[in-house]
């Protein structure tokens, strides 16, 4: 199921975008130099929003351990997390972000 989650100018280049949508897993939108990438939004280590953490250089480290995530590939990067995020496809439809969310 595809879902426009927010608008494009919600997410500067730099910064990242939390998004909660109702019957969802909570996502947060990355924009890694005019690209976007969008993952979990819960820490596989703990649970902790990583919306709440620090992005910077491709990586979103956790506010609670300071693990940290590849926002391209959702793997761990940094100790203590091992276990990767989930990841979402993304794209851009006008002035919307559009993500395909995997539904069983």
């Amino acid at each position: 199921m595809k879902k426009a989650v927010c608008k494009v100018e919600d997410v500067p280049v730099g910064r990242m975008h939390p998004v909660d949508l109702e019957g969802l897993p909570p996502v947060v939108i990355f924009n890694l130099d005019g690209k976007y990438y969008a993952t979990s939004n819960i820490c596989t280590h703990a649970v902790a929003r990583l919306s709440d953490g620090f992005f910077e250089d491709g990586q979103i480290e956790c506010p609670l351990h300071s693990g940290c995530f590849d926002v391209k590939t959702g793997e761990a990067t940094e100790f203590p997390c091992e276990i990767p995020l989930q990841t979402f496809n993304i794209e851009v439809d006008g002035d919307n972000l559009v993500v395909e969310f995997v539904v069983s």
